[in-house]
């Protein structure tokens, strides 16, 4: 007899989109055919946008997107199908689809007894942000563009952004796994443009958080703008950044993007299967500093990457990569950990149903060391110290990199000096890893982030304590 467990006890116990045996009927024709593995991925995203520039609200939209993926797998085949009919029809015709792709023939029935699973909770949400009038989130807008351009007469443009989601996921499969999440995100940013001699600067800030609107009992988005506009202010002052080697002092927060891109990226399990990755084999081995512990840890609490369950059902977890120096692990999705024995760390994630998963990070950061911070910086008589790092390259082969830096200032003597601009970071992860001489106590995560990897964006986060790399080279325009 199969089995079909009352989905109330499940992980996010609002992520009920369809009936249990709607599901278990569906992975039945999913496996009709001779499948080995088999799994229906059903989401309902529902999200609210509003964006003010130059003092005018240009967009306000909202949307609603359903539907469902389906993926079967025999051998090293994999089929995929996914549909915005979410009828019985229409499952079961995307379940024929994904299942004719991976194999073209066979026979044989699995019979699947779908049981619910244990794992943290669903995100705590304290006001729902569906349940807030767009007036008063259009007003949190214009309140911070008012406060933006009060800092000084030179900012001559302001774009504030508000969005909020609110995605339910469904996960059924046929190792018998029935499981659900409700995943809340908020964010807030303000974009600024200051105009002076040097030409045009600008200086960004945003927040998100996985909760409600609440984040606006927190967050002031007056003080929001005006650190905005302060940073495009200060490099109306910046002289042009340096060029050579040197030692980079990086600040709290400020430099996560780098350990995402440089080394998270490399620590992905698909990547390393594929030796794509400059850490491919090198499990157990000495790969940074001694003082350095990277994290990838989905389970921390109303940061943008967190969730209850991956979107292969998974509960997120805290895994830790590299302990004092040591590689330790890699991140891992359910079918490339199941290759290898063992289970998945909670790391397979999508972008929505139209897509299958893959290995992707969550919230990934450097732990905190024990060094002071202040005594970082006069320990270093020149270099460069990064308040903000923004985007840039990495190849995830040979670990070579080059960032922006969006905030950073000089170090002469030990002390901060001049901002600089148009300035760029240029290393080698592995490489700057080993080159870390310092870590401080003040550990703070960064801005939230969307990380591209294949065509598909996820939320994520990274953050840092202030660090010093002994050895990177700085590519600026300075003579």
């Amino acid at each position: 007899m199969v089995k079909v467990t009352d989905m109330t006890d499940m992980t996010g116990g609002d992520a009920v989109i369809l009936d249990p045996q709607v599901l278990l009927d569906t992975l039945g024709v999913a496996m009709a055919t001779g499948g080995e593995f088999a799994e229906v991925f059903v989401e309902d995203r529902r999200s609210i946008s509003a964006l003010l520039d130059d003092r005018r609200i240009e967009e306000l939209t909202s949307g609603r997107d359903r539907g469902a993926g389906i993926r079967v797998v025999v051998g090293e085949t994999t089929g995929f199908a996914h549909t915005a009919d979410l009828s019985p029809a229409g499952l079961r015709a995307a379940a024929t689809a994904a299942s004719a792709a991976a194999r073209s023939g066979g026979s044989g029935v699995r019979v699947v007894a779908l049981d619910s699973m244990s794992g943290p909770a669903s995100a705590v949400v304290e006001i729902l942000p569906s349940d807030v009038p767009k007036a008063r989130k259009v007003a949190l807008l214009e309140r911070a563009d008012d406060a933006a351009r009060s800092r000084d007469g030179a900012i001559t443009q302001v774009t504030a952004r508000y969005a909020d989601s609110q995605r339910r996921i469904q996960i059924a499969n046929s190792d018998g796994l029935l499981t659900g999440d409700r995943q809340i995100r908020t964010l807030f940013s303000v974009s600024c443009v200051a105009s002076g001699d040097s030409g045009l600067q600008t200086g960004r800030e945003s927040v998100g958080h996985t909760i409600g609107f609440e984040l606006f009992d927190r967050v002031d988005v007056e003080e929001l703008a005006g650190r905005a506009a302060g940073r495009a202010l200060t490099k109306l002052d910046a002289v042009p950044a340096p060029s050579g080697e040197m030692p980079v002092v990086v600040g709290p927060g400020g430099g996560g993007v780098l350990f995402h891109e440089a080394c998270g990226h490399g620590l992905e399990a698909d990547l390393i299967a594929k030796a794509a990755s400059v850490f491919a084999g090198r499990r157990g081995e000495v790969v940074a500093a001694p003082m350095v512990s990277l994290v990838d840890d989905g389970t921390m609490a109303g940061e943008w990457g967190r969730y209850a369950i991956d979107d292969e059902g998974q509960p997120a977890q805290h895994n830790v990569l590299i302990r004092d120096g040591v590689l330790t692990d890699f991140m891992w999705d359910r079918l490339r950990a199941r290759k290898e024995g063992r289970e998945s760390s909670g790391n397979g994630r999508r972008q929505s149903y139209r897509h299958l998963p893959m290995v992707r990070m969550t919230n990934t950061y450097l732990e905190a060391g024990d060094d002071d911070p202040a005594e970082i910086l006069a320990g270093t008589e020149r270099g460069v110290y990064v308040a903000q790092l923004g985007g840039g390259q990495v190849n995830t082969a040979t670990g070579d990199f080059v960032f922006g830096m969006t905030e950073a200032y000089l170090i002469e003597d030990g002390r901060l000096t001049a901002p600089i601009r148009d300035g760029n970071l240029i290393g080698n992860g592995p490489a700057a890893l080993l080159d870390i001489d310092a870590i401080a106590g003040d550990f703070t995560m960064g801005s939230p982030g969307t990380c591209g990897k294949d065509g598909q964006g996820v939320p994520v986060g990274d953050g840092t304590p202030t660090l010093r790399v002994a050895r990177l080279t700085v590519g600026g325009t300075a003579a």
